[in-house]
């Protein structure tokens, strides 16, 4: 059976995730030349990096440091992306499984700049294996909505007023729910982990104690307990898996 999993298929289903990244990219641009930083350089970080709460952190570390460039700086950098944008570790040794035989180790390390939350959500969804056509079609949709977003809002921002482009960040937890929810109605056992999750996030966004947890070691933590709870009471047959 041919391989539906076409370039052009990848940019389709990307095309959604390029506007909810539009939004979000657009409020950063203007959030972040609005508090000082120059808006060539908030175009060249959405150029460079793939992550919101990754580019949000950093631009914040850089704006409130004494010089742009130092040690100091470039250490505290280094280390807030890594606690944030730890979660892909986990996304990426999943989505390796699904990926096709002709992947190269150059492919792979291409796609790597692409993995997002959303991105990922979508590819792992697909019952045929992930080839490098579709998944390059599917990272550059969103990846110019990104960059074309930051930057119209690092320009452009100061026309809107404050409350639309607050508002804009909204779009993108939308999309992701609009991602996740079809999946949990199909099948349950992905509900129950879902369900997990969400009150794992919710125990350390409202507890007192958790929520002084980094956000990106937090992500961690509630991925993996929720997918070992599952994968102990809800396991997958290796036939089943086969099947899907």
């Amino acid at each position: 059976m041919t391989n539906a999993l076409t370039y052009k298929k990848g940019i389709k289903d990307g095309l959604p995730i390029c506007f909810g990244y539009f939004a979000v990219s657009f409020a950063f641009g203007v959030s972040v030349v609005g508090q000082g930083l120059p808006a060539l350089i908030a175009v060249l970080m959405s150029a460079t990096n793939l992550t919101s709460a990754g580019q949000f952190a950093g631009a914040k570390v850089i704006i409130e440091a004494s010089v742009l460039v130092g040690f100091g700086t470039f250490l505290q950098i280094i280390l807030t992306q890594l606690v944030i944008n730890a979660r892909y570790f986990l996304m990426s040794i999943t989505l390796a499984q699904k990926l096709d035989s002709k992947w190269t180790l150059l492919d792979r390390l291409l796609c790597s700049f692409g993995i997002t939350d959303e991105i990922f959500a979508v590819a792992v969804s697909n019952k045929s294996p992930v080839n490098r056509k579709y998944m390059f079609g599917l990272i550059l949709t969103p990846f110019i909505g990104w960059t074309l977003g930051t930057l119209c809002g690092a320009y452009a921002g100061d026309i809107l007023p404050d409350i639309i482009t607050e508002s804009l960040t909204i779009a993108l937890y939308a999309m992701f729910i609009a991602i996740i929810i079809p999946a949990g109605i199909q099948d349950k056992r992905v509900f129950v982990v879902i369900a997990i999750s969400v009150a794992l996030s919710c125990a350390f966004y409202f507890i007192p104690f958790l929520n002084g947890v980094a956000e990106g070691i937090a992500y961690i933590i509630c991925a993996l307990v929720a997918s070992v709870i599952g994968a102990i009471f809800f396991p997958v047959k290796q036939k089943e898996a086969l099947d899907e």
